[in-house]
């Protein structure tokens, strides 16, 4: 019966000899019972309708309990996923945010996290698990404890790329699951940062009064293929200029009736009208600007996170 229609409230009906396999229904799930011959017509009537009405509160207390549950468990991935960056003197400039689309209820894998090491070096990463859910998720929050664990064991870019890759095709379930990320590394001279991107968006570079889309050479995001490598390349950074890592959430929503999606260059219209902004006022504002865009055909589609990096000396 219970199997057959779960969802359904359950009055049950026995004989006078018969009340404690009525008690016994009440047990299992049934809202209430009735004994043959001892139930008027408007009890009975009242009886089913109470059963529907206690099997409705039921179902709400159940679907909330699930939801707090549910809701618990995502900000602690959150929390993992979007760490406390260890940044070790007051030279360099993290400004960081994260903020859930519309279907929040399904965590993404947004991820991202910066270390600086003791000889200086700071080491930045901004990744995205491909899909929503807690599987997705739990993927990116070991990639991102493994990301800092190899960089602060002092592993290359590639070594380290290519054991993210290991980790990854161990962990996921389906074998189509892939990563994007950008992987940076600046130098303790403060004058460049050498670049690694796996299939992920490109980067704005800052400097006063203008804002440019980076891109440069690219490799495939880690999952797809196995046993690639990835170009590297040097970016001269000048003395006062800032770096933008985003995630595609950023520039993938709708801003058209038609579907039409706010893409990298109308990201980057959007970011030069801000070039004079400080780093925490860019990312806010620029985040603002993309999400007040999108509001209107459904809001962000995806979750977005945006990190502002540079040295507190140059801006």
């Amino acid at each position: 019966m219970f199997a057959a229609a779960p969802g359904a409230p359950v009055v049950v009906l026995t004989g006078l000899a018969e009340e404690s396999a009525g008690l016994a229904a009440v047990a299992v799930g049934a809202q209430d019972y009735l004994i043959k011959g001892q139930a008027q017509p408007d009890v009975f009537g009242r009886a089913i309708r109470y059963a529907t009405q206690r099997k409705h509160v039921e179902q709400a207390s159940a679907a909330l309990q699930r939801g707090a549950l549910q809701a618990a468990e995502n900000a602690r991935l959150e929390r993992a996923l979007l760490p406390t960056p260890i940044i070790r003197n007051g030279a360099f400039e993290m400004v960081a945010r994260y903020r859930p689309g519309r279907a929040n209820a399904l965590l993404g894998g947004d991820f991202y996290d910066v270390v600086e090491t003791s000889d200086g070096v700071v080491h930045a990463v901004i990744g995205d698990v491909c899909g929503h859910g807690a599987a997705e998720a739990a993927i990116g929050v070991c990639l991102r404890v493994a990301w800092r664990s190899l960089v602060l064991a002092d592993a290359a870019p590639q070594a380290l790329m290519g054991l993210l890759e290991q980790l990854l095709m161990a962990e996921r379930e389906d074998d189509h699951l892939f990563v994007t990320l950008t992987h940076l590394v600046f130098g303790p001279d403060q004058r460049s940062v050498q670049v690694l991107r796996a299939g992920h968006p490109g980067l704005l570079l800052r400097t006063p009064g203008r804002v440019e889309l980076v891109e440069g050479p690219a490799g495939p995001a880690v999952g797809l293929e196995s046993g690639v490598s990835w170009p590297e390349h040097d970016l001269p950074l000048p003395a006062d200029a800032g770096l933008v890592l985003f995630t595609d959430g950023l520039f993938e929503g709708r801003v058209g009736p038609g579907g039409q999606r706010l893409g990298e260059e109308g990201l980057l219209a959007a970011a030069r009208d801000l070039g004079v902004l400080s780093p925490s006022g860019f990312v806010d504002t620029l985040l603002d600007t993309t999400e007040a865009a999108a509001a209107p055909f459904g809001g962000l589609a995806d979750d977005v996170a945006i990190v502002h990096l540079g040295w507190k000396a140059a801006q």
